[in-house]
């Protein structure tokens, strides 16, 4: 196995998630947008229209968000492990432990949005990504 490979198999896995909340977006987005008639204006200021749709629709475009920022730390950190060839079970297990943890997080939030459950699936993802970053920081200094 080439160096690093396992430890993108996470990454990669994360990056088909969001491509699956992407899709997952659009598809109760557009058809909201047409039931509802909206005439979409450039013109408006940003998310003033969204914000007629739906709450259960706007959960998937938040979330799309939400994975547009933490996660991106993350890609930073299992790359970098990648990079320094990092393929212990522990770095392994933290993310995927992760992915597992923002996958669960999406979920949460696409469908129930119960704040206080999301927020302790942020949290418990929080400190596994910490940990991941603490792993890297180990062998790079």
């Amino acid at each position: 196995m080439p160096t690093g490979q396992s430890m993108l198999a996470p990454v990669i896995a994360l990056c088909l998630w969001c491509a699956v909340i992407w899709v997952w977006l659009y598809a109760t987005r557009i058809p909201a947008i047409i039931q509802m008639r909206m005439r979409l204006d450039g013109r408006v200021p940003r998310g003033e229209q969204m914000a007629q749709l739906p709450a259960s629709v706007r959960w998937k475009a938040d979330n799309f968000n939400h994975l547009m920022e933490q996660p991106t730390y993350f890609f930073a950190a299992a790359l970098s492990l990648a990079l320094l060839g990092d393929q212990s079970a522990i770095s392994l297990g933290l993310a995927w432990a992760y992915v597992a943890l923002r996958l669960v997080h999406s979920l949460i939030q696409c469908v129930w949005n119960h704040i206080p459950t999301r927020f302790a699936v942020f949290c418990l993802s929080s400190l596994v990504l910490f940990a991941l970053t603490i792993r890297a920081a180990l062998l790079v200094f």
